[in-house]
């Protein structure tokens, strides 16, 4: 599916974002939904760039919060960009079809208060896709954005030392995230299923390693080489 010229609102898009990551992850719930996904929410949106990408993938209506507002400008003008608190949403009961959350979780002091309230604002039926970083991962960031290797390997040294130190969790201020059983432990508390995608989303990925993947996943050394975890699942 590649991008279109028009919302769900029948705008015609200005800037045609582009992230291949939000994308595939869009595509991938796009797969999953019986139905297009009107309403949705990203939860941790940072500067709505995202929420972009979705609202043009998905065709939907999207409204982005985030604790900080440092909102693109670009971004703000083509979908509904709020400063807002995950733990606590101004929103309705059961007011979207689907809610997304990427790498926003472990920065929440009450995570799991965000999770009842992404529960809540659910409608009946809807979908969520949730992650994070992978907390058994011996290297991380290699992905992000806007960033140099020199800062790269300093948070990775910063990981290594919070690790031996036995302080690299969330709560203690690490950008931790979670291991694949926590997660999915604390998701299914909350949501009727909790379905991890991790291994589909990197296959698609990375379509050309596909042989190391599967290689990765029969030895499970997947869980100390793959830097981040998915989760699909229902309300």
């Amino acid at each position: 599916m590649t991008a279109f010229a028009g919302s769900a609102r029948g705008k015609e898009w200005d800037v045609d974002f582009s992230d291949p990551k939000t994308s595939l992850l869009a595509d991938m719930v796009q797969d999953r939904q019986d139905s297009v996904a009107l309403q949705l929410l990203v939860v941790g949106c940072g500067e709505g760039n995202e929420a972009a990408v979705l609202a043009q993938r998905l065709e939907a209506q999207v409204t982005g919060i985030d604790i900080v507002p440092h909102f693109d400008p670009r971004a703000a003008a083509l979908v509904d960009l709020r400063e807002g608190d995950a733990t606590r949403m101004e929103f309705d009961d059961q007011s979207f079809d689907f809610v997304y959350s990427f790498h926003a979780l472990e920065h929440m002091g009450d995570y799991r208060a965000a999770l009842r309230e992404i529960h809540r604002v659910l409608k009946p039926g809807g979908g969520y896709l949730i992650g994070t970083p992978n907390r058994n991962r011996l290297i991380g960031y290699l992905g992000s954005k806007n960033t140099s290797v020199a800062e790269k390997m300093l948070w990775n040294i910063a990981d290594w030392k919070a690790k031996w130190g036995g302080t690299f969790r969330n709560e203690l201020g690490a950008h931790a995230g979670y291991t694949m059983s926590e997660l999915q432990a604390e998701l299914e508390k909350v949501f009727a299923c909790a379905d991890s995608i991790t291994s589909e989303y990197y296959l698609r990925l990375y379509p050309s390693w596909r042989p190391l993947i599967f290689l990765l996943y029969r030895t499970g050394l997947w869980q100390q080489l793959f830097p981040a975890i998915y989760f699909y699942g229902i309300r």
